[in-house]
């Protein structure tokens, strides 16, 4: 899934970018309130990163924009600011969780696993649907009698698929789920991946629609 991390610290930056990457995520990363907004406001992510300490534009006040622009992403607060009425104004003004630093990286990863779940109306961390099932803790995909831990950008395409069974994704919806700011696409690169999953689970794991795009069976 593609994740905006908002911090402006270039340790922790890197850190989390580092980790999110390593748990088969794609990462575009801002470090000021400005670019935040922008990005919110441009592209579509499955879950945002957001410090409070931010250049230019506070972190409380990037969020309260983006709420009154009608985003609906989900917000994970990550900050040093500890004290009540922080987390709670935070909250009612949008936020999704709140997660004061420092913290580790396998309690962010859950806390954002159960946000992109809640968004999906998921109560597990299961995506399933009648013949296959994708465990978002694991990266295992099970379909056609097989299960399999998937390599990263195989399991980022077949969690975007696995999140509405049923739904055509375009090559352009894919990509734009698969692949960050700056990383060069090859023309045939979705393709690529969809060969490479049919050929381990069978071709009714993920179903082209002619003209429209792919999508896997409810």
């Amino acid at each position: 899934m593609r994740v905006l991390l908002i911090e402006d610290d270039a340790l922790i930056g890197n850190g989390l970018v580092a980790a999110l990457k390593s748990a088969s995520m794609t990462v575009d990363w801002v470090r000021d309130g400005l670019a935040a907004q922008e990005a919110l406001r441009d592209t579509a992510y499955a879950i945002a990163l957001l410090d409070l300490g931010l250049p230019g534009m506070d972190g409380m006040a990037v969020l309260k924009a983006a709420r009154q622009r009608g985003v609906t992403t989900p917000v994970l607060v990550i900050t040093a600011r500890d004290a009540l009425g922080d987390r709670v104004a935070g909250l009612d003004l949008g936020a999704d969780d709140y997660l004061v630093k420092p913290f580790e990286v396998p309690e962010l990863l859950a806390r954002m696993r159960a946000l992109t779940r809640r968004r999906a109306g998921q109560a597990t961390a299961r995506l399933e649907t009648t013949e296959a099932a994708l465990d978002t803790g694991t990266h295992e995909f099970s379909c056609g009698g097989r299960t399999e831990r998937l390599p990263a950008r195989e399991y980022a395409l077949m969690q975007a698929l696995m999140a509405r069974p049923g739904h055509i994704l375009s090559r352009a919806q894919i990509e734009e789920r698969l692949y960050g700011w700056g990383e060069e696409v090859e023309s045939n690169a979705v393709e690529v991946l969809i060969h490479s999953v049919r050929r381990k689970f069978g071709k009714g794991a993920i179903l082209n629609i002619r003209g429209a795009g792919w999508m896997v069976p409810k």
